[in-house]
């Protein structure tokens, strides 16, 4: 039985259904999370019963919102890299774990969360939900996997408007971009996501895994980018032009950068 605080964890047929539960804070992940993600992941990886994981957000507004903003608001370099750690810790797991992994999306898979979603082999997302990336607007960047897998999926030139101009994309366009694999009514949600983990059960659990580790093998050589990302990321925590973004979100105020101009 694993102890955890921020995660639900289940195996039910064959599937281990992770949860973020946090939906007070539109499940925005902090230190606490990301460990028990890893742990969750872990779980999932070593149990021989499990042949699909899905990942998904407590309640209907939001699957992941990224990383907590009150969190970074007091956060430094070193609080930053310690977060890094995990984040890095997370993804190869994520992406190293040799079963397929679905995300499960209703509301809002936005900053982290939009990366969360990007390192799962598949995103099945409602119809309401809306991806994107936010952290100019907070003061950050998305170095997390996202200035390095968006270009990828949906291209440069797309890729800079998200990231640069903070664009929140609707599901059903995010489907036709590239971003995401599918989109349904949120009424039909869990029955879709249900007869991808039943087919993907019905498949070769070693063919699976030799497709995904191949599937990765481009992407995986983009992980220099991810850590020189989060090494430059660090030494933006703590400096006033960080905080001024997340303190502007914490009090519902427009940001003003103008004043690092001068």
């Amino acid at each position: 039985m694993l102890d955890l605080t921020d995660v639900l964890y289940e195996v039910v047929g064959g599937v281990a259904r992770i949860t973020i539960n946090r939906p007070e804070k539109y499940n925005a992940f902090r230190e606490e999370t990301l460990d028990d993600l890893i742990a969750a992941f872990g779980a999932a990886e070593a149990d021989r019963s499990v042949g699909v994981i899905v990942l998904t957000g407590a309640g209907e507004k939001a699957f992941c919102s990224g990383g907590d903003i009150a969190w970074e608001d007091a956060s430094d370099p070193v609080g930053a890299a310690r977060m890094n750690r995990r984040t890095s810790n997370l993804s190869l797991i994520m992406r190293g774990c040799g079963k397929p992994i679905i995300a499960r999306v209703r509301g809002f898979a936005v900053g982290g969360g939009n990366e969360l979603q990007m390192l799962c082999d598949l995103t099945v997302a409602s119809e309401d939900s809306r991806f994107g990336q936010s952290g100019p607007k907070m003061g950050s960047v998305p170095v997390w996997w996202g200035t390095q897998l968006l270009p990828r999926i949906v291209g440069e030139r797309r890729a800079r408007e998200i990231v640069m101009l903070c664009e929140q994309i609707p599901a059903p366009e995010a489907v036709s971009l590239g971003l995401i694999n599918k989109c349904v009514p949120a009424a039909e949600l869990d029955a879709a996501v249900d007869a991808w983990c039943a087919r993907l059960l019905s498949l070769s659990p070693q063919a699976l895994r030799v497709a995904k580790i191949s599937l990765n093998f481009e992407s995986d050589q983009l992980w220099p980018a991810v850590q020189h990302g989060q090494q430059m990321i660090n030494f933006i925590h703590g400096t006033d032009e960080f905080h001024e973004g997340t303190r502007a979100f914490l009090e519902k105020r427009s940001p003003d950068f103008a004043q690092f101009r001068k």
